[in-house]
């Protein structure tokens, strides 16, 4: 398992586009991967669940991968977050 604690720098947090671009790039990836915001887990390729999570601009998250591809995984949407999603 892998795991990173990254912080959300985008004005928006992971709502609407960034939170559809955060589980689609999630998806492409085998590996079991979960958001942990305050002790609670979300299924990172569930956009309802990240969506509900309400992980906001300055929210420090951990991102975990379990699978095949763990690393490319984490590392794939820690790049996405310190990116701001391209904003």
């Amino acid at each position: 398992m892998v795991k990173q604690e990254v912080t959300v720098l985008n004005a928006t947090g992971l709502h609407a586009r960034p939170a559809s671009m955060f589980v689609q790039t999630a998806g492409k990836f085998k590996s079991k991967i979960h958001v942990i915001k305050d002790g609670s887990s979300i299924n990172a390729k569930s956009i309802m669940g990240i969506m509900a999570g309400g992980i906001a601009q300055g929210t420090t998250i951990e991102i975990s991968a379990e699978g095949p591809d763990e690393q490319e995984a984490v590392d794939a949407l820690v790049q996405l977050i310190n990116d701001k999603f391209g904003e």
